[in-house]
């Protein structure tokens, strides 16, 4: 094994982390403790290291803001009869320092050397920071 990986992934239709907690509360889950799941079309091929302590990276407006673990990876068959990998996610949604991340379609690898750091407990509850100043402070490294 080559060790813990991570997906990220654009937040698509959230403005905020609040926005993307807001949506989960009110898209009551079938699953049992309150897991998500996020159906993407590719499955990754580093599965053992998703699964080995892995979690979903969530892009908002240009910054990877918060992150859910990943618990298990589904095969799930749409209605046109292609197989997809649904991520099934920790319902609990974990604030991070932010990161600037361009634009790309489906998820990416992120190696968890750069993941960047949860918040301190806390923190989560603090206003966030205009996006322009938490730019600035992740590019010249204090996020």
């Amino acid at each position: 094994m080559a060790g813990i990986v991570h997906l990220v992934k654009l937040c698509v239709g959230a403005d905020s982390v609040e926005d993307l907690l807001d949506w989960q509360a009110t898209h009551p889950s079938p699953y049992p403790g309150g897991a998500r799941r996020h159906i993407t079309r590719m499955w990754p091929k580093r599965e053992a290291d998703l699964l080995g302590g892995g979690s979903l990276y969530w892009v908002i407006k240009g910054l990877v803001m918060c992150r859910q673990r990943i618990l298990r990876l589904d095969r799930v068959e749409g209605a046109d009869g292609i197989l997809r990998c649904g991520l099934v996610l920790d319902p609990d949604v974990i604030r991070t320092a932010a990161l600037p991340k361009r634009p790309f379609q489906g998820w990416r690898y992120l190696d968890a050397k750069d993941a960047p750091p949860d918040l301190p407990a806390g923190r989560e509850a603090e206003p966030e920071l205009p996006r322009s100043l938490l730019t600035a402070l992740s590019e010249i490294g204090l996020r």
